[in-house]
C-alpha cells in the first residue's frame, strides 16, 4: 500500500489503538471476561500515567507495530484498522478471524471504538486532529512512539514492555526480549562464518509516481537497518534520516553515490516492485556497481518494516539468507 509507505516515509508517526485485552481467547470474540487481577498503572510515551482497575483485556490496534506486540504478547486485539493490509505487509505475528476492522490507521472509526467494551486504545500521535481526544473522552488511552531514530531497538523493547504492563503479560514480553537477544547472537555469529562482517548494506523501499521512482533510505536510526548492525553489517548509507523512524529520501541518480555494496529492498506483489517494474531498463540503473555485480536482493514479501521483536527476527534470517544467495 503506497499510501502506507508515503505516510510512513514523510515521517508521521503510525497511529496506534489499543482497547482491553487480556488472552488470546478472551480478546477475540465472545463474551468478554471480567477483568481481575490487581490495579495497573502505566506511564505512556506523553509521561502521563493511565490507570486500569486490572490488566486491559480487550484491546483495539490502529498501526501494526501495535498489533503486533499484542499478539505477540497472547493478546488477540478486539479490533485493528486496516486489516487486509496488515496481513499483506506483516506476517510476524498473524490475526486470527476474530478482530473488528476500525478503518484507516490515521482516522480509526470513534462510533466502532466506543460500541466495543473496550479497557484501553493505544494510539501514536499521527491520528487526524481531534481524535485523540475523542477517544481519550470515552476509553483509556495508552500513547506509544512509532519509532526514535535515537534508539529504535531500545524504542522497540519500551514499547513491548508498555503494553505488556497494561495487559499483564510482563514474562511473555520478558522471553520475547530474551528469543530476540538469542537471534541476534546467532545471526551475528552466521554473519561472521560467511565471512560477512563489516559488508556494507544499503536497505530501501520505493515506490512510483507516474514513472518516477522514489526511494527510501533506510538510515542510521532505522529499525532494520540497526538490526543488520547488531549482526556484523555496516548500513552503506550515509545521509541521515528523519528523527522518528530514520527514513530518508532520494532517487534513482541518488544511487549512484553508493558503490558496490549489498543492495537489499522490500517490496511487496500487492502494491508492485518499482526497481524491476520501472527501473529495470533505466541507464543509469543498469550501470550502477551492485546491479552490474549481481547484488541486488529483495527480501520476501510481509516482513513489516516497522514491527516488533517477531518481525526484526525475520529481518535476521532474510539477511542471512541474502547473505548467502
Amino acid at each position: 500500500m503506497r499510501t502506507t509507505r508515503v505516510i510512513i516515509g514523510l515521517s508521521v508517526a503510525a497511529a496506534l489503538f489499543a482497547a482491553g485485552c487480556g488472552t488470546t481467547e478472551e480478546a477475540g470474540g465472545g463474551e468478554p471476561a471480567a477483568n481481575s487481577g490487581d490495579p495497573v498503572t502505566v506511564t505512556d510515551s506523553r509521561g502521563k500515567e493511565i490507570k486500569l482497575d486490572a490488566p486491559a483485556r480487550r484491546v483495539a490496534a490502529t498501526e501494526w507495530n501495535g498489533v503486533e506486540h499484542l499478539v505477540s504478547l497472547g493478546v488477540m486485539p478486539v479490533a485493528v484498522s486496516d486489516i487486509k493490509g496488515y496481513e499483506q505487509w506483516s506476517s510476524a505475528a498473524p490475526l486470527d478471524d476474530t478482530p473488528t476492522d476500525i478503518g484507516t490507521r490515521g482516522e480509526p472509526s470513534i462510533d466502532t471504538l466506543g460500541a466495543l467494551d473496550l479497557d484501553l486504545v493505544i494510539v501514536t500521535d499521527s491520528l487526524t486532529e481531534g481524535a485523540l481526544e475523542q477517544i481519550e473522552a470515552k476509553i483509556p488511552v495508552l500513547l506509544i512512539k512509532g519509532n526514535d531514530a535515537k534508539d529504535s531497538i531500545g524504542t522497540m523493547f519500551e514499547t513491548l514492555d508498555m503494553i505488556a504492563t497494561a495487559t499483564g503479560t510482563e514474562d511473555k514480553a520478558a522471553q520475547l526480549k530474551s528469543d530476540f537477544d538469542a537471534k541476534l547472537a546467532e545471526g551475528k555469529a552466521e554473519v561472521d562464518k560467511l565471512g560477512a562482517t563489516g559488508e556494507k548494506v544499503a536497505f530501501s523501499d520505493a515506490y512510483a509516481d507516474a514513472g518516477t521512482v522514489s526511494i527510501r533510505p533506510f538510515a542510521k536510526g532505522s529499525l532494520v537497518a540497526d538490526v543488520f548492525e547488531r549482526i556484523g553489517l555496516e548500513n552503506a548509507w550515509t545521509m541521515e534520516g528523519d528523527p522518528a523512524y530514520g527514513l530518508a529520501q532520494a532517487d534513482v541518480e541518488g544511487l549512484t553515490q553508493l558503490g558496490d555494496v549489498r543492495f537489499w529492498y522490500m517490496a511487496n506483489d500487492g502494491e508492485g516492485d518499482p526497481y524491476t517494474d520501472v527501473l529495470a531498463d533505466n541507464a543509469i540503473w543498469q550501470n550502477l556497481p551492485f546491479v552490474k555485480s549481481g547484488k541486488v536482493h529483495r527480501f520476501p514479501d510481509s516482513l513489516w518494516m516497522f514491527g516488533g521483536p517477531l518481525s526484526m527476527e525475520q529481518y535476521v534470517d532474510a539477511a542471512i539468507d541474502a547473505l548467502k544467495a
